[in-house]
């Protein structure tokens, strides 16, 4: 690949329009409980169902003046501990393990600072997308 190749790779990553490898479609949950208002853009205009998933991103067209294409909710271990930052209510306290955590019958998630980590459960709904 010439110079001018690898300049074009690298605007496309940067842009985030090059997918990863076996790109993995995300869990319904994962696409339907982030709010409209939220969506971060993951496609370009007239991306397809099938090209935005295959980037491992959500498609939903039935809002209008939002992105179609968008990141979806980070993976956790459980489908119930799939939500928005801003909807975790706090289980744990400051410092808190995993295991403890767990033993609480929370979910726990350190990536994202100045929220709770340990925190409750989305009990009894189901994820439709």
């Amino acid at each position: 690949m010439g110079p001018r190749g690898l300049q074009l790779l690298a605007v496309l990553l940067a842009l985030g329009l090059c997918a990863p490898a076996g790109a993995q479609k995300p869990s319904a949950c994962q696409c339907s409980r982030i709010e409209a208002s939220h969506r971060k853009n993951c496609g370009f205009p007239g991306i397809s169902a099938a090209e935005c998933f295959n980037t491992g991103c959500c498609f939903d067209s039935r809002v209008p003046n939002v992105p179609w294409c968008f990141h979806p909710l980070p993976k956790q271990e459980s489908e119930q501990c799939v939500m928005e930052v801003a909807a975790r209510k706090n289980c744990g306290y400051p410092g808190i393990s995993p295991q403890e955590c767990a033993s609480r019958n929370c979910c726990f998630s350190d990536t994202i600072r100045n929220v709770p980590w340990c925190f409750f459960p989305i009990l009894n709904q189901d994820c439709h997308y």
